[in-house]
């Protein structure tokens, strides 16, 4: 069985009264699982679209989705929500935390929506939250955490439902340098020793460093970049 996230010649369009833009341009990628990859480019470039399709929350216009062997692009509503809840974990730009729910609650709502809340689930939760430093954490509410704690949870409730795809939408974007570097290299962390394939689209090339493969996307259109050494020489 083909392992992972793949991309092939995938093109997405927008109609606009009579004219039709196209916001992705046969775009092929693969992602395999402990692969953790960067897709820069300007705004309005079709991250979003890309991301979009990848997660299971658009179709695509033209090409193969395949998520394993599950082929996205002619999934039902039906498999393409349960693809979401059970396949995919979703890294935001905002932590979107729930205000009145702790640490732990946050983690536990993901496996409620699926069903009912075990021991075992309980425990992976606390596991999921000590590996990422925030195992003192656990009863506290979300006004008690600093920004990067906030996004350390979103990370860990990603990871909660043991997702084969992680993708992390500008997952930097309201943290200072410090907690930015903090965060990514926890996410890059968590997807090696836990086998997952991981995008994530970002503008900040300070953390490039931490993927295995850096895309650029322009117009639509997807290109590899630069292989992580070169990206880690850069930053030296």
């Amino acid at each position: 069985m083909t392992q992972g996230l793949h991309l092939n010649e995938v093109s997405h369009h927008y109609a606009e009264g009579s004219n039709r833009t196209t916001a992705l341009d046969r775009v092929t990628m693969s992602v395999l699982p402990g692969e953790f990859v960067a897709v820069i480019g300007p705004s309005g470039s079709g991250k979003s679209t890309f991301l979009s399709i990848a997660g299971a929350l658009l179709q695509a216009s033209e090409g193969k989705v395949k998520l394993n062997e599950t082929d996205l692009s002619s999934a039902s509503a039906k498999d393409l929500s349960r693809i979401r809840l059970h396949e995919v974990g979703f890294i935001m730009q905002s932590s979107n935390l729930v205000p009145y729910l702790n640490v732990t609650e946050q983690l536990l709502i993901v496996k409620k929506l699926s069903g009912k809340v075990t021991k075992d689930d309980k425990a992976f939760a606390a596991q999921l939250l000590g590996e990422l430093g925030l195992g003192g954490k656990l009863t506290q509410y979300p006004d008690q955490l600093s920004g990067g704690e906030k996004q350390r949870v979103a990370i860990a409730r990603a990871f909660m439902n043991n997702p084969q795809v992680i993708l992390a939408d500008e997952p930097t974007a309201s943290l200072d340098t410090k907690r930015a570097h903090e965060v990514v290299s926890l996410i890059a962390k968590e997807v090696k020793s836990r086998r997952k394939a991981a995008i994530m689209v970002t503008h900040d090339e300070r953390m490039l460093a931490y993927c295995d493969k850096v895309y650029r996307m322009e117009d639509g259109r997807l290109s590899l970049s630069e292989s992580r050494s070169a990206l880690a020489e850069a930053v030296r």
